[in-house]
């Protein structure tokens, strides 16, 4: 697990590992979204195994498969909602952290703006620089 910080509350992954279970408690997660299809991955890291691994630590798991065409604004609420009501920090993962870092900087734009949103993306390494002509339009009241 390497979990990388875009606010002090939501951090995203690579794909996590059933194994990294007792260590995402005891780093003080309360929720980890799935954001990774399981059509992309064997059925050991799927869904349902994962949920049961972060689950048996009493830690919340939700699963939000993304891919391009599923990037709705729907989605994206969902996302946001999730995160907002877990009341502490969160995990998110899919194949490389990207889709998770894409989700909340397109959730987040209207709220801490464009500019924003890319730096934080940028310090945890993501470079989400080609969105920002939509991360401006969401960001205009």
């Amino acid at each position: 697990m390497t979990p990388r910080e875009l606010t002090e509350l939501y951090h995203v992954s690579p794909q996590i590992d059933p194994q990294d279970a007792e260590a995402i408690k005891e780093a003080g997660y309360v929720l980890v979204i799935d954001n990774r299809p399981d059509a992309e991955i064997p059925p050991s890291h799927q869904t349902e195994a994962m949920r049961a691994a972060i689950e048996a630590q009493g830690v919340r798991f939700e699963a939000l498969p993304i891919t391009h065409q599923t990037m709705t604004a729907e989605n994206i609420l969902r996302q946001s909602e999730m995160v907002a009501g877990a009341n502490g920090k969160v995990l998110a993962y899919c194949a490389s952290g990207t889709r998770c870092s894409v989700i909340w900087a397109l959730g987040q734009a209207e709220t801490l703006g464009a500019d924003a949103v890319i730096e934080a993306a940028g310090n945890a390494g993501y470079n989400l620089a080609g969105l920002r002509p939509t991360l401006e339009t969401l960001a205009k009241p």
